[in-house]
């Protein structure tokens, strides 16, 4: 039965993808952009005498700060999306927790991308205090793509900020830990969920695949100046947004040399664990072995359950890079730091640690009867305190 319920999420999540791809290479940027208008400043092509670092960097594909490749930490960047629950909890810690530590001495780390219907806050929580990155990826996850595409900056906020505001107060992570963002289905809507990112002060956006800047690959960069970036899935932003940063997302390439952004949507891979391995590694050789941009491993926690061979080639994998003296398997957000002051590998000026204060977070659930009259349990942290309403944007305190 949980299998069956499984691969149909599964399922229905790989057909939007679907539709979201022919979408992509149906229409081209310059058809989806009339769709977002604003008054925001044109970007200009960047000026790399006044772009400089912490603060600002051209897309590109130059190590930042001008370091030897040998010289240069592999991020790596292993990140999941949706909501948190009981069974991919349990995946995140058989795969993660008791890890040996990256070359730094810091404890190895994902990123998570949160949505709220069915996470279960305390075990966000539990994750958070085990050294995993908490991002946002909405309230609603709204499976209409055109959604996405249209939102307004307001429509954004309502999702982006209010899913903060339900992981600040019902999982207690604080929001000063929060950084980043993804759209759902990758589905970008101009520049607004770029301004969003700077009106909520938060740092940066993964959402934004390129198939074209992937060897040698594109390094993280702001928005202050024109981005070069191919746009696979429009509109893409146009506008000045100093200080707004993009992790590109680099496309993997499956055994037909098909491209794809998430995991999930490669289809072409082998069978066997040993194989799929080796066919990750393969993808991850693209970057190692060339400007060292970061490698992301981007994919839905259901991809590892739904065939026992991906759980156990995805573990391997991570044992793999392991095994590499240069390989730092972070959050986004600990990698952006470094990218922001890039030093040498081993340098004393290496960044510290991340470290989180630890607090209490007992498990209590809370139960709603929504329009359609189905139910929907909430967890929290108790001493949170049952919501009177289901968070939903606008409201996502359920005042």
């Amino acid at each position: 039965m949980i299998l069956d319920l499984l691969l149909r999420f599964w399922r229905i999540e790989m057909k939007f993808y679907s539709i979201l791809l022919i979408f992509a290479l149906s229409y081209s940027y310059s058809l989806a952009s009339p769709l977002i208008k604003d008054d925001l400043p044109l970007a200009k092509p960047c000026d790399q005498k006044k772009c400089e670092l912490p603060d600002c960097r051209c897309s590109s594909s130059e190590i930042p700060g001008g370091l030897s490749r040998d010289k240069t930490p592999q991020f790596v960047f292993l990140t999941f999306d949706d909501a948190i629950r009981s069974d991919n909890y349990q995946l995140y810690v058989d795969a993660f927790y008791g890890r040996k530590k990256n070359p730094d001495g810091c404890n190895v780390s994902a990123t998570l991308f949160v949505s709220h219907d069915y996470t279960i806050y305390p075990k966000l929580h539990d994750l958070y205090e085990n050294g995993f990155e908490v991002a946002l990826h909405s309230i609603t996850h709204d499976p209409n793509t055109t959604k996405w595409q249209q939102a307004s900056v307001a429509e954004l906020t309502d999702e982006f900020d209010g899913q903060r505001q339900i992981i600040n107060k019902f999982a207690k992570i604080p929001n000063s830990d929060i950084h980043g963002m993804r759209v759902p289905f990758l589905q970008l809507s101009g520049n607004n969920s770029f301004e969003v990112i700077k009106q909520m002060g938060l740092e940066y956006d993964c959402s934004w695949p390129s198939r074209s800047y992937v060897d040698p690959g594109l390094w993280p960069y702001t928005l202050d100046y024109k981005s070069h970036q191919d746009c696979p899935i429009g509109p893409c932003p146009t506008a000045s947004l100093p200080g707004v940063w993009v992790v590109p997302m680099l496309d993997l390439f499956d055994q037909k040399k098909v491209p794809c952004a998430m995991v999930d949507q490669c289809t072409n891979i082998p069978s066997d664990a040993a194989n799929i391995t080796e066919w990750i590694i393969q993808n991850f050789n693209t970057n190692y072995k060339n400007n060292k941009a970061p490698f992301g491993f981007y994919v839905h926690a259901t991809w590892l359950s739904i065939k026992k061979e991906h759980n156990e080639a995805y573990k391997k994998f991570i044992d793999y890079l392991q095994s590499l003296p240069d390989v730092y398997i972070v959050g986004i957000h600990r990698a952006l730091e470094w990218v922001k002051n890039p030093v040498p590998i081993g340098s004393p000026d290496w960044p510290a640690c991340p470290t989180v204060t630890k607090s209490a977070c007992e498990d209590i659930f809370c139960t709603y009867t929504r329009e359609d009259e189905s139910e929907i349990l909430m967890h929290i942290c108790a001493d949170a305190g049952c919501p009177d309403k289901f968070p939903t944007p606008g409201n996502p305190l359920g005042n």
